[in-house]
């Protein structure tokens, strides 16, 4: 029913096969640390977070969300050794706002959990920040007619 363990000196497995044909096998390929993972998914989330805070800058014009789009922007660039990030000027067609304001609500909250794991503060401050700034989007404006 169930194949024999093999003990063979010919039954080599797949993994010790390939070891002793390749002595280079930890250089095949580039490898990156730690930090530069983190680097490149912080630089990801704050660029996604920069396409929709774009996107709300189209729909409505404020400069709260011009100088926040430009503070992640410049974010982006410094995690990408001072490339500028690819930026929108137009929203989509039937944009929502509230659903853009959760969707770059969450990607704040990913881009803080990742600036946290490398211990990024001016990159966690800035994400904790846009996070704050969307939450308050979100909420009914009770307190100001009061």
């Amino acid at each position: 029913m169930y194949e024999p363990i093999r003990t063979a000196p010919s039954s080599r497995s797949v993994h010790s096969a390939m070891a002793g044909r390749n002595t280079n096998a930890n250089t095949d390929f580039p490898h990156r640390s730690r930090e530069e993972e983190l680097d490149i998914q912080l630089a990801g989330h704050l660029a996604a977070l920069l396409a929709v805070t774009d996107e709300l800058r189209a729909l409505s014009p404020c400069s709260a969300w011009d100088e926040a789009a430009e503070r992640v922007a410049g974010q982006v660039a410094r995690l990408r050794g001072g490339r500028p990030p690819a930026r929108t000027s137009a929203a989509p067609a039937g944009a929502d706002p509230t659903a853009l304001h959760r969707r770059a609500h969450a990607l704040a909250g990913r881009a803080l959990v990742v600036a946290a794991s490398r211990a990024d503060t001016g990159a966690a401050i800035l994400a904790a920040e846009q996070m704050d700034a969307h939450a308050a989007a979100l909420e009914p404006r009770e307190l100001a007619s009061r």
